[in-house]
């Protein structure tokens, strides 16, 4: 059975309807972002990061990110969420950037772990229907919220 190992809230600037997480050693990243973005859908996966599609144009995002040990965590049904995606990323440093669309990178990182590895990362997302008509007016704080689960898938 999946079990907890670390938690943390962060805050993430989005600009442009989007954000990222990559991999902290940007060199490890083929393309960084925001080259390459298509914002056709809600995460979008490339090779060292991973592409969120915001539903506001520029606000402040909560993100909880939840980093489980060995297996896929259970689904989260706390809240009704709006979106949620699974997908992979490779990350060589063991560590993830938040990167805004046009802003770059955001203070801090998000340690997975002390080695590279390949991840499971499961994004669920609310207050996207709420954030939208706000962030037309100004810049929204906390609306849109995010949970990031993260599992090793080479452990």
């Amino acid at each position: 059975m999946a079990e907890l190992v670390a938690w943390q809230r962060v805050e993430v600037d989005v600009d442009f309807f989007g954000f990222c997480l990559q991999d902290a050693d940007d060199t490890a990243v083929p393309v960084p972002y925001p080259e390459g973005r298509n914002p056709a859908g809600f995460l979008t996966a490339y090779e060292g990061r991973l592409d969120v599609e915001s539903a506001g144009h520029t606000h402040t995002a909560s993100m909880d990110v939840e980093i489980w040990d060995a297996s896929a965590p259970p689904a989260q049904e706390r809240e009704a969420w709006e979106e949620q995606a699974e997908a992979e990323l490779a990350c060589a440093s063991g560590e993830v950037a938040l990167w805004a669309t046009v802003a770059g990178p955001m203070p801090g990182y998000i340690h997975l772990a002390d080695h590279a590895g390949r991840w499971g990362v499961r994004l669920y997302c609310t207050g996207r229907a709420a954030v939208r008509p706000l962030a037309e007016q100004g810049v929204p704080k906390g609306i849109e919220r995010y949970l990031a689960q993260f599992w090793p898938l080479n452990a």
